[in-house]
């Protein structure tokens, strides 16, 4: 059975799943991640910070919407490891 990590938000601001509008999301759900790949950004102030996965996964659940405020602790996205 594959166990779960879930990736919080590390400060308050705004979750973001693209870098761009522009631009492709970084992750959906069910995309294989590895250990540091980018999964989201959260802005803070003009300011943005990436949002890593812990582990080799899937992506299993995105918990919040893009462009959505965040809380530092918020539960972000689910992945599923081997």
């Amino acid at each position: 059975m594959a166990d779960t990590v879930t990736i919080e938000a590390p400060m308050p601001g705004v979750f973001y799943r693209r870098p761009d509008p522009d631009e492709p999301v970084y992750a959906e759900e069910g995309d294989r991640v590895e250990a540091g790949d980018v999964v989201a950004i959260i802005g803070v102030m003009k300011n943005f910070h990436d949002v890593e996965a812990d582990q080799d996964g899937v992506v299993s659940e995105f918990f919040v919407e893009n462009e959505q405020e965040v809380e530092a602790g918020d539960e972000l996205v689910e992945i599923e490891t081997e």
